[in-house]
């Protein structure tokens, strides 16, 4: 089996609030500390069928132009998601599974553009507007019992499963791999940047916070008892943990590397995006009404994030 990511943005950043303040609240946290933030998903690669989990934003999706105030930034593009898939030498057409942590469109923007994959993705997302008009959709209801120290989970192949894990959006899954005595751990946001496992904080963005609390704690529950890889998609220690076989060990963090950031003024199209699910508001298509001109509860029409989590493009 190999494991490989599929990295297509760089540079990006995620602050403290953003990333901790999830139950005591961002104000208990400094805004200008800022950790290193990415965008990459993953692949599998078994030897007899090659599978993804997630598959990235959709093409032309625009890039966000942060300030000083930006909660996140998911960072500058390398290259479309399709294109870093292509560079690993794979055809689309040879993606047999995709495994979907989330409806999210940072982790489904492009499953549609594998015409022989069956797509998993837990039932209870089945009804997410990222979903309608996708073919080839196999909702999964975890009916093979339990993973242990998580109550649900479906085998997809051997060495492979997919595991319920709720709380960031209701039908939020993990997906494990076992490998050579390792066990990657390819999550759907449990958590933004490694530092928010370490000091156990949940991060703002949430359906339901109790069962993120759960599913955070069943994480780190089998982190403690198991040699684990720990492999998110919004910061570069996803892939730097895969490359180097990095097993996590929550008492003895690895040293934190803060972003470098430039805020260096750029002309802004209008166009605002959310840094949560990827969604665009363009005025053109809202009656020419400037984003900074809605309401101030207004919210993300996808993911129903409030302003404060979209930036400029």
């Amino acid at each position: 089996m190999e494991i490989k990511a599929v990295k297509f943005r760089k540079d990006g950043f995620y602050t403290q609030p953003f990333a901790f303040g999830g139950e005591e609240g961002m104000d208990k946290f400094d805004k200008n500390i800022r950790y290193r933030g990415s965008l990459q998903n993953y692949l599998i690669d078994t030897g007899k069928e090659v599978i993804l989990v997630d598959t990235g934003l959709p093409v032309g999706t625009p890039e966000e132009k942060p300030d000083e105030n930006s909660l996140a930034y998911t960072g500058k593009d390398i290259s479309t998601y399709l294109e870093a898939f292509d560079a690993l030498g794979y055809k689309r057409e040879a993606v047999t599974r995709i495994l979907l942590t989330h409806r999210h469109v940072d982790h489904s923007g492009e499953i549609k553009a594998f015409p022989n994959a069956k797509i998993y993705v837990n039932a209870e997302e089945l009804d997410a507007a990222e979903l309608q008009g996708v073919d080839n959709l196999v909702p999964v209801n975890f009916t093979d019992g339990a993973y242990y120290n998580f109550p649900e989970c479906q085998k997809i192949v051997d060495g492979v499963y997919l595991i319920k894990a709720k709380g960031h959006t209701k039908g939020n899954s993990i997906v494990i791999a076992e490998n050579e005595g390792l066990f990657y751990m390819m999550h759907g946001d449990i958590t933004y940047v490694d530092e928010a496992l370490y000091n156990d904080k949940l991060s703002v963005v949430f359906d339901d916070l109790a069962e993120a609390r759960v599913t955070q704690n069943r994480v780190r529950e089998f982190i403690y008892n198991h040699p684990t890889v720990y492999m998110g998609t919004h910061t570069p220690q996803g892939y730097e943990n895969l490359e180097n076989k990095r097993v996590m060990d929550l008492d003895n963090p690895v040293e934190t590397i803060f972003a470098e950031v430039d805020f260096s003024s750029q002309e802004a199209s209008g166009k605002y995006v959310c840094s949560i699910c990827g969604y665009v508001y363009d005025p053109s298509e809202h009656d020419g009404v400037a984003f900074e001109d809605l309401p101030d509860d207004w919210k993300c029409p996808r993911c129903k994030q409030p302003k404060s989590k979209f930036n400029r493009a």
